[in-house]
This record gives C-alpha cells, structure tokens and sequence, in this order.
C-alpha cells in the first residue's frame, strides 16, 4: 500500500487473474500453507494479503469479499493468530507456526519472566496484569477462575486502556504499549466486536478484543519451541517463507 498524491493505493491482483484470493477460506489456506502472512505489502514480493487480493473489494464492508473484514472471520476461528507482529503492522501466523514465532520474539521469556530480568516496563505489565494474576503461572489458572483476581481472558481495548489506567490523567502511551505486547507475542487479537451500552446491546463500531495466545491454544503448545534457540526458531520461519516467496534471511529478518 501506498499514498500517491495523498491518495492510498493498494496493490494486488485483478480478480480474474490466477492466484487471486477471493474468500476467507481461501485466505485461511494460503496462511496455514505459508505459516506466516503480513496483511499489507512490504519488502518480499508478494508476501502479503494485499498482495493476493482484488484492490477493488478492500473496506467495501462486504464480509464475503472483503478482506479487511476477513481479519474478524480468521482471528475467531483459532487457527490462526492476528495482530500487529510486523514492525507495528498487521498480520497473520498460523497456529503450527506460532510457537517458533513466539520463541524467537519472545527469547524463551514468559512475561513474568521478562518482567523480573527488566526486560520490560511496567506500563507493559499493567497490561499484562488484567490476563493474568499477578505472581501466578498463566498455565495454573483457568479462565473461569480469572474474575476471582481482577482479571480476563479477553477484553476490549477500550477497556484494558481504562483498568489498567491510561487516558486522560493517567499513564501515556497506551497504543504503544499494546503494539509491543503484540509485537512480543504476549497478546493477539481474538475479534472484533461492537461496543456494548449499559444495557448490553452492541452499539458503533467493532473494536479489537485482545487476549494472550495461551488462552487460545495453551501454554504448552504456544512455548512448545522454548527448548530451541531463537536463531533455530529464526532460521525454520525463513526456510518455510522461502519455499513461497523469492526471500533470503535477511529480507525475511527485516520483516519478521
């Protein structure tokens, strides 16, 4: 994507053309083949949704065409994880590949961990607080036992700004902070909903609900690459994205 004359231009494909992706299953599989997928283009050729995609049918609200509602349709399906992993942008990682994905970001670190070795600050862990109790192992607690201790599996992120104490007269950054528990791996987006009144009814428009990876697929299986090196978990993500695509370690580093 590109602006030209203060214009976005998407790049893409004619949606007669071979190879153009048409629907979200078809998405869905171009995800779990490649494992890894930004959603807008960057320095790999056509690595990327808009890449694969018609230019014409993006934000035209359309669930069945559109791509950018494509985000909710996978993020709800558990086969794949959404968020914003590639310097702050979007995209997807397939459910097989995310534990190499979050070994090599994460360094074999549990948030806790990484918290303690002053590997991250504090605003990170307001956040990570409302998933998960404070001192407690995430794989100790189950879901219906996070409301006992202030916390969530899932929640909006008008909400996580509000509990955890942003905004107006409080602590700055906020979008900052949730880019980097995302770009970490610590947290994913699970969906997209509306806002609810007071009353509960939906209402606006749809908001990102976050939650941790770990409450999706379990602790076991998303540090299931702990035992490997983080260059061992580098080096299998970009032989896997060079099988697809006409990228060498270091274009796939400048991504990922």
């Amino acid at each position: 994507m590109e602006v030209i004359d203060g214009t976005w231009h998407l790049q893409g494909l004619d949606p007669n053309e071979e190879g153009c992706i048409h629907t979200s299953d078809e998405l869905l599989a171009v995800i779990e083949k490649v494992g890894i997928l930004p959603l807008f283009s960057n320095n790999i050729s056509g690595f990327s949704v808009e890449s694969l995609t018609d230019p014409s049918a993006w934000w035209s609200g359309n669930v069945s065409i559109d791509p950018w509602e494509w985000r909710t349709v996978l993020a709800r399906t558990g086969k794949v994880a959404y968020g914003k992993f590639f310097g702050g942008r979007a995209g997807f990682i397939s459910k097989k590949w995310f534990p190499y994905f979050a070994n090599y970001r994460r360094k074999g670190y549990d948030f806790d961990a990484l918290y303690e070795d002053g590997k991250a600050g504090y605003k990170e862990k307001l956040l990570m607080d409302l998933f998960v109790p404070s001192g407690m192992d995430m794989w100790d607690v189950k879901p219906s036992q996070l409301k006992k201790y202030g916390c969530a599996p899932e929640l909006y992120t008008y909400e996580m700004k509000e509990k955890a104490g942003f905004g107006k007269g409080g602590e700055k950054g906020f979008d900052g902070t949730l880019t980097k528990l995302q770009m970490e791996t610590y947290l994913i987006t699970a969906d997209f909903r509306p806002r609810l009144n007071k009353s509960g009814d939906p209402y606006g428009w749809a908001v990102a609900i976050m939650t941790a990876p770990e409450y999706v697929w379990g602790y076991k299986f998303v540090t299931g690459k702990y035992g490997e090196t983080p260059e061992q978990s580098f080096d299998k993500l970009a032989a896997q994205i060079g099988r697809f695509y006409d990228a060498d370690k270091k274009a796939v580093k400048k991504i990922i």
